[in-house]
């Protein structure tokens, strides 16, 4: 069971823009089987700029951080979500080359 939470800096999280971020986290479990918790902080910018930043927590792993910066609350969050993508995917490889060294 994968825990979600939103949180609004300076700024209002209409239903709209929660439930986009929680379908677009639900999938991150597919690339990190240990994922516990995601935390999505949408914070409002100097300029009317918004920024995302994503934090995955998994069992036995360090926090995987995503952040980034733009003028449409909707565009960072998948951005930031597809850098997540990225790292849970480099993490879990290596996790699994990890496990398979050879022993000649």
């Amino acid at each position: 069971m994968l825990l979600f939470t939103i949180t609004g800096k300076h700024v209002d999280i209409t239903e709209a823009i929660r439930a986009h971020a929680a379908d677009k986290t639900a999938k991150l479990p597919k690339y990190y089987d240990s994922l516990t918790e995601v935390d999505v902080i949408v914070e409002s910018g100097k300029g009317g700029n918004v920024e995302v930043e994503i934090i995955a927590k998994a069992k036995r792993s360090k926090p995987f951080v995503a952040k980034v910066t733009g003028l449409d609350a909707y565009t960072c969050i998948d951005l930031a979500v597809h850098k997540l993508e990225e790292q849970l995917r480099r993490a879990k490889t290596r996790q699994r080359n990890n496990k398979h060294i050879s022993g000649t």
